[in-house]
């Protein structure tokens, strides 16, 4: 169940850059960053927990270097945790990624934090010369590093697929005695036992389907680490959801459908997918389905249904950069799930044990 304190409200984005499907037109990129540093903002400002910057290589998004657009976010906010979300470590020096997120740490006094994963795409292999078919083994590798590095500067590893480290200091340190890493997870198996067996809080992205199809894997992780000696409040579970808050459900519906059938569709065509539709998208965002998107209430109602059919989660976190909104709308949306969405799911955790 989740723990004595309140569930954890934040926000994924992927500084997506889409058409207007209305007009057509797409920001610059400088504008559309420009947006994402006042989104992370606004939600420090309306008391949101968690703030997250995706890595994709891809042109539709503008978050290949996460690090640093969260150390821009760190440099003007006060209070809202850091995190990437996620780091694709399989295609990535550990060794840098910590020194990265230590020094992120450093300059937001101590709320830096990292989800890593293997990544949904496939586009950081070829880009950084390594192969796709060995995503896993490279993962493996590379978080068992990353965790060591986390323990002390000085680190004696040797592997296969990076040069050994034979004791060289690893600076800087981070503000955090220890930095926090969540192991990131779609639908393997192998990757919820494997959150488990490491002790490692658990980020689980669920874009679609039912909430409640993923407790056997939720609950594959928390026997795991109960196997391997750790304790439930060590066993955290966060979801990534997509998810968007309007004044009224329909008005919410309306402004987030036409985004994100663009992006979906586009994805699908790569992946074989038939072009998304609008009956697919209402029925995610009924009662049933994975979608967190409507007006406060019934966003809070299914937020509080979710962790509860999961057994209690500790972070929930939207994913509203796959729809093309104005500015406007994102901010108005930001504020309403700090404003009015986080008091009240809040309320109705805080007393949970």
């Amino acid at each position: 169940m989740t723990s004595a304190h309140t569930l954890e409200i934040g926000i994924d984005s992927f500084a997506a850059i889409l058409p207007d499907p209305a007009t057509g037109r797409t920001l610059s990129p400088t504008e559309r960053l420009a947006h994402l540093l006042e989104e992370v903002a606004v939600a420090d400002r309306v008391g949101l927990d968690v703030f997250g910057i995706g890595e994709h290589h891809r042109p539709e998004f503008l978050d290949s270097a996460p690090a640093i657009l969260l150390a821009a976010a760190a440099a003007r906010t006060h209070s809202i945790r850091l995190t990437s979300a996620v780091t694709v470590l399989s295609a990535a020096d550990p060794v840098r990624v910590f020194q990265e997120f230590a020094t992120l740490d450093l300059i937001a006094q101590g709320r830096a934090e990292l989800v890593v994963g293997r990544g949904s795409f496939n586009e950081a292999y070829p880009l950084f010369g390594l192969q796709r078919e060995d995503y896993d083994a490279l993962f493996a590798e590379k978080l068992e590093l990353l965790l060591k590095l986390r323990e002390t500067p000085h680190v004696h590893w040797s592997g296969r697929y990076r040069p050994a480290l034979t004791g060289q200091g690893i600076y800087p340190r981070p503000h955090q005695p220890v930095l926090p890493v969540w192991l990131g997870v779609g639908g393997t198996p192998q990757s919820f036992a494997r959150a488990g067996t490491l002790g490692l809080p658990l980020m689980v992205a669920i874009i679609g389907g039912e909430f409640r199809r993923f407790r056997p894997l939720v609950d594959l992780y928390r026997e795991a680490g109960r196997r391997a000696g750790h304790g439930p409040g060590q066993l955290r579970v966060g979801v990534h959801a997509i998810g968007f808050v309007g004044a009224t459900g329909e008005e919410a519906r309306d402004a987030f459908f036409p985004g994100w059938q663009h992006m979906f569709t586009e994805i699908g065509r790569e992946r074989g997918w038939p072009p998304a539709t609008r009956a697919q998208f209402d029925a995610q965002c009924g009662p049933g389905g994975a979608f967190l998107i409507g007006d406060p209430q019934s966003v809070a109602g299914k937020m509080l249904a979710a962790s509860a059919v999961l057994g209690g989660v500790s972070r929930i976190t939207f994913q509203m950069s796959s729809a093309s909104l104005a500015h406007e709308a994102m901010t108005r949306s930001i504020e309403l799930l700090g404003t009015e969405v986080a008091p009240l799911v809040r309320r109705a955790t805080s007393g949970l044990a």
